[in-house]
């Protein structure tokens, strides 16, 4: 049987796999059969209690271990107290884990597979990490964000909801959402048309682990010394001059850039900001995960206004992605049409290295691909191993400066 090293194991949505277990006999990995864990798996728990935790977007296995030791500390009794506790059959399959009452068969929890965070065992207890769904308009977009608003615009933290079961088989459950996950990661090949001979022998885990998050622009959001607070003093009924576009799904921190600024408006008249940086909050209110035509909205409104207060991250208006990939028999986890990334696995070597669905690839390994044939993108980046480096920007800002489109300021 296969041992949890860290006792830990973290996941990813659309089932990017950060866990590895030993080969069955039969050629799978994990404890279990397919075709059983297929229908689910179940095993018999004792249920202690839930409890919602603050976290980030992207916290550390330490900080993950913390959380789930913080969370038995929260829900286990003092010793010498008796335990309040349900006994439960905790049924594990590839698309979902569900919480059953032992005695009615009665569902107290359903959650789909990739909406679990992280699973820690720790001796015999259980700690299961979901997101917590939320309901409000823009709910999925602030959770993928790492940062929720309210309705007047206030950050709100995220959260995430943990489950604490006890039971003998703990690091045999762990083991088993393992195999569920590289399961579900399989499906997802290849529903999307991925039929790779090697796919079963792969080991994310360890091409995962050596993909740090890339990026200069994403290195800035690590020091927060680099958000600046920007004042744009303005006539009243001016515009600020400004086109803004997404960062793109799967930056850091997903927000708006300003593409392009009229030399006649008052940003660009302030020669405070430029093309390129990132709008964090504009008068106090967080731009961040919201959709772009809110964040268009919140710059309209300044037209009234007299002054307006900017918190920026001054980013190049060029992207730069390095990926590392060891062998081609690993996926990169993006698809390319036409020189424009249209989908990324979240989570996976591309997403780490910076890729962003909505860029324009203007660059593969110091070559030019703005002229380049579709086909050609594709088989340069298919063929490439070990650093692969581009250089992408927003699709929107692409055709703004190569005078594809003409912009209309704000």
């Amino acid at each position: 049987m296969a041992v949890v090293a860290s006792k830990a194991l973290r996941t990813e949505d659309n089932f990017l796999l950060r866990y590895r277990c030993r080969k069955r006999p039969g050629g799978s990995r994990g404890p279990h059969d397919e075709t059983a864990l297929s229908k689910g798996i179940i095993y018999p728990a004792a249920y202690l209690g839930s409890t919602q935790l603050v976290t980030t977007k992207q916290p550390t296995k330490k900080v993950r271990m913390q959380q789930a030791q913080e969370a038995v500390n929260r829900i286990k009794a003092p010793e010498g107290e008796e335990q309040p506790s349900t006994e439960v059959d905790l049924s594990i399959s590839n698309e979902k884990i569900k919480v059953l009452n032992a005695d009615t068969q009665e569902t107290m929890m359903d959650h789909p597979l990739k909406t679990i965070s992280y699973i820690a065992d720790i001796g015999n207890i259980v700690v299961i990490m979901a997101r917590r769904r939320v309901t409000r308009t823009l709910d999925e977009a602030m959770e993928d964000s790492g940062m929720m608003v309210d309705s007047e615009g206030r950050r709100q933290p995220r959260k995430i909801i943990c489950h604490v079961f006890e039971t003998e088989d703990a690091q045999l459950i762990a083991q088993t959402i393992g195999q569920a996950f590289a399961m579900a990661y399989l499906e997802f090949l290849k529903a999307n048309g991925i039929e790779d001979p090697h796919v079963n022998e792969l080991d994310y885990h360890d091409v995962l682990n050596s993909q740090e998050i890339y990026g200069d622009d994403l290195m800035l959001f690590s020091n927060k010394e680099c958000e600046k607070e920007v004042l744009i003093e303005k006539e009243r009924g001016e515009i600020m001059g400004v086109v803004i576009v997404e960062s793109g799904w799967g930056s850091l921190i997903p927000t708006v850039v300003i593409a392009n600024m009229s030399q006649f408006g008052a940003a660009a008249r302030s020669g405070k900001l430029n093309i390129g940086d990132q709008v964090m909050s504009i008068n106090g209110i967080s731009l961040v995960g919201l959709p772009l035509a809110q964040c268009q909205q919140m710059i309209k409104s300044l037209k009234s206004q007299s002054l307006a207060k900017f918190n920026i991250v001054s980013c190049p208006p060029v992207t730069q992605v390095l990926i590392k990939r060891p062998d081609t028999k690993y996926q990169l986890g993006f698809s390319v049409q036409n020189g424009i990334i249209c989908s990324l696995m979240r989570g996976g070597i591309a997403e780490r290295g910076g890729v962003r669905v909505g860029h324009r690839i203007i660059e593969i390994n110091g070559a030019s691909v703005v002229a380049t044939a579709h086909e050609k993108i594709v088989e340069m980046l298919s063929t490439s191993v070990g650093e692969i480096r581009m250089k992408t920007m927003p699709l929107s800002m692409y055709k703004l400066l190569t005078g594809q489109e003409q912009p209309v300021y704000i």
